[in-house]
């Protein structure tokens, strides 16, 4: 008999992606699934990828996607911070584990299910995310089927996203965080271990094992704070010494413009529940994972040790805060100087064109067309999904405005204000922007 066929639901998020992939090291076969893949993981799954959204199909389309696949485990990795563009966490969280329960009872074979959740206490779930997860715990634990639930803390691996990346780039600054914050309990998971935990699952899977019921956290014994876990990847990253404590109002201010963000399609780490989450802290109970595991697992010092801390992983701390000033730097600087135009500076716009030779009729006619076209643009920027094209319509659109101003007035070149000068920055900084977009992958 083979090494059981593994399915992982979320396969290009942080933990999905490095689940699939690790576990195909280890020689498993593994069908990765994800409502969408970047070209670097499509490349890396080959013709194990498969685009489906499977938190949009209903009982009976998921099972019969899971027939397909012929899956002996079902991985589920999917899940959402809060409620934003991309869905809402009590469809994706519970109504979805709901769903996915009805399909795996459908199927011809028994298929265990192992369900990636969070730790904590249950009183002491504050938000929806947390909460719904519970409830997604809930149907597993009544259901009939076999299951494993594991609930890693702040995972840490090679890749970082969300609030992974967040944790790096505080790293890099030399600011630290409000003590009440900085000390609570943070215990930490590394990355690897989890598909260790379900390689383990798998192997007694095939093994005959058909009643596993199994509720895990899996992360360090004795947990960390969130201060430590900064001043782990501060010491390997060789960040600089904290000078500052950042205020708790800047932080509020932070995770609602976060909030706003979401609604735009962006994933931001900081936002009210990220920041709601981080001060509850992550603990949990890792001795009995460690005794199934037969080894004590590593703590956050530990793991943080073992990544790498070259050149790219320095430009990303330092870098990945500064792609949201960028992005929305430039998504307001098109608006206003479009609202500008249209408005106040409408009249001496349009004069530089009639003082050329347009008809005042056409200069009114290009002016509000070209401050359409800059808050269009800016608007552009603003939304995750169209940003890319917003920038390079920018990028377009500041070049033939250099263009034209050449041509019809190329005394400005010469202004002392440098109007035309100072646009080539604005450019370059529209092309950094792009070349910092992915998110992943």
């Amino acid at each position: 008999m083979g090494e059981p066929v593994i399915l992982v639901l979320g396969a290009a998020g942080l933990i999905g992606e490095a689940t699939a992939l690790d576990l195909r090291r280890r020689g498993f076969p593994v069908v990765a699934a994800a409502r969408r893949f970047t070209p670097a993981q499509r490349a890396a799954f080959g013709r194990d990828a498969r685009i489906v959204g499977a938190v949009d199909l209903a009982s009976d389309a998921l099972a019969r996607f899971v027939t397909e696949t012929g899956c002996d485990l079902v991985v589920n990795c999917i899940g959402v911070l809060q409620d934003s563009a991309r869905g809402g966490a009590q469809d994706v969280h519970a109504g979805f584990t709901a769903r996915l329960l009805a399909a795996l009872a459908a199927q011809p074979k028994p298929v265990l299910l192992v369900q990636l959740s969070v730790p904590g206490r249950p009183d002491d779930d504050r938000t929806t995310f947390s909460r719904t997860k519970r409830e997604a715990e809930r149907q597993i634990a009544h259901a009939p089927g076999p299951h494993a639930i594991l609930r890693p803390g702040f995972v840490i691996g090679p890749a970082a996203y969300g609030g992974s990346a967040l944790i790096r780039a505080l790293a890099a600054l030399p600011v630290s965080l409000p003590e009440a914050l900085a000390s609570r309990p943070f215990a930490a998971t590394d990355i690897a271990d989890i598909a260790e935990t379900i390689a383990h699952l798998a192997r007694r899977w095939a093994g005959g094992e058909r009643d596993l019921r199994l509720a895990l956290d899996v992360m360090e014994v004795a947990p960390s704070t969130v201060g430590g876990v900064i001043a782990a990847f501060r010491a390997r990253f060789g960040g600089p010494r904290p000078r500052l404590t950042l205020p708790n109002w800047l932080l509020a201010a932070g995770s609602r413009a976060g909030d706003v963000a979401a609604w735009a399609g962006w994933s931001p780490p900081v936002r009210s529940t990220a920041l709601a989450e981080l001060s509850r802290g992550v603990e949990g109970d890792g001795s009995a994972w460690a005794g199934l595991m037969g080894r004590t697992p590593p703590d956050a010092s530990a793991i943080v040790a073992g990544l790498p801390a070259s050149v790219q992983e320095r430009w990303f701390a330092r870098l990945y805060l500064a792609k949201a000033l960028a992005i929305g730097g430039l998504a307001l600087f098109w608006i206003v100087s479009g609202l500008v135009a249209l408005g106040p500076a409408f009249a001496p716009a349009a004069a530089i064109l009639t003082a050329h030779g347009v008809p005042p009729g056409l200069a009114a006619v290009l002016t509000a067309a070209t401050s359409l076209a800059d808050i269009a643009i800016g608007l552009g920027i603003a939304w995750r999904r169209t940003c890319r094209a917003g920038l390079l319509a920018g990028l377009a659109l500041t070049l033939g405005y250099l263009a034209s101003a050449t041509v019809l007035t190329p005394e400005l070149w010469i202004d002392p204000l440098g109007a035309l000068v100072k646009t080539g920055p604005a450019a370059i900084l529209m092309l950094f922007a792009l070349l910092i977009l992915d998110d992943r992958g």
